[in-house]
């Protein structure tokens, strides 16, 4: 018997739920102090958005480095500056800038 193909559209749809669900847990572990259990969660949602070429949730901030969810005060440094939004992490000191736009 043949295999049932899963279309790209339902492949999508599932990694987007299970991703969504996978951060959620990673936000969970990290603000209960289980670090480990976090990057771990990460790691599998950054897997899965891979090999389906699916974009990471919406509004999830994560270490690119070391996998690790950002959580402002805990373990990460938020600054604004020249325009600029700067998150630096506290594990590897890695540092991420996005730009913003001040209102006049």
């Amino acid at each position: 018997m043949a295999k049932r193909r899963v279309t790209k559209k339902a492949a999508s749809r599932i990694a987007e739920e299970r991703m969504s669900a996978l951060a959620e847990m990673s936000k969970t572990a990290a603000r209960n102090g289980m670090d480990e259990r976090a990057v771990r969660y990460v790691f599998i949602a950054r897997m899965i958005s891979q090999k389906t070429r699916t974009p990471m949730p919406e509004g999830f901030r994560f270490c690119k480095k070391c996998n690790t969810p950002f959580i402002p005060g805990r373990n990460c440094r938020v600054r604004l500056s020249g325009g600029r939004i700067v998150t630096t992490c506290e594990r590897c000191n890695s540092v991420k800038r996005m730009p913003y736009s001040v209102e006049r």
